[in-house]
Order: structure tokens, then sequence, then C-alpha cells
């Protein structure tokens, strides 16, 4: 699995060069808006939670997001991800959509 830290919106790793491009890649996911998980996250910002524990669904589409542009680039050989953007929406019914795309590429 690539490292997180050759995930970048760079064109190359500090300290790398790209030895070979192996295309687009992408990853998306989407998460319903919830008035529960909102009211805990609101609870545990109040009694002083870690962050990790209320974070909102647009943090949590964009990391499981990232996860799925990390495996797709994998599977391709690819040991970095560069370029990477992101595009979210949330529609009127409160579901909110990220994709992560980026250029799937081998590092020397």
């Amino acid at each position: 699995m690539i490292a997180k830290e050759n995930l970048v919106t760079l064109d190359a790793p500090d300290g790398f060069s790209v030895a070979c491009s192996l295309g687009r890649v992408t990853g998306s996911a989407s998460r319903p808006h919830s008035m529960l998980r909102a009211t805990f996250r609101s609870i545990g910002a109040f009694i002083g939670l870690a962050p990790i524990e209320y974070l909102t669904d647009a943090e949590r589409a964009r990391e499981e997001a990232l996860e799925a542009l990390r495996a797709n680039a994998s599977a391709l050989g690819a040991d970095a991800v560069i370029k990477i953007q992101f595009d979210a929406v949330e529609d009127d019914g409160g579901i909110t959509a990220v994709v992560a795309s980026g250029e799937a590429v081998r590092l020397q």
C-alpha cells in the first residue's frame, strides 16, 4: 500500500522525481448526514474529546476517498500519487460526496 506521505498535491514528494506515470486514478466516498452524529460531535467538542472523535462527515468522506485512491494506485503498481485534487459536494438530502483524483506514479 502507498504510504500516506507519498500522497501529495505537488508534482513529486520532496527529494524524489517521477520515474514513470501509470495514469490517472480516483477514489470516492459518500456519507449520509446524521443529526445524531452531529449532536455527538457538538457534545464531544464541548467536553473536550480528541478531534478524531468528532470528525465531520466531509472529513470522514475525504479520508475514505484517499484510502480508495491509495488502493487503486497500488493496484496499478504505483508507489505514489501526485497532483491530488479533491471535489466535494453535499446534495439536498444531506449526503456528502468526495472524489479524490491524481496521477499514479513510480518514484526514483
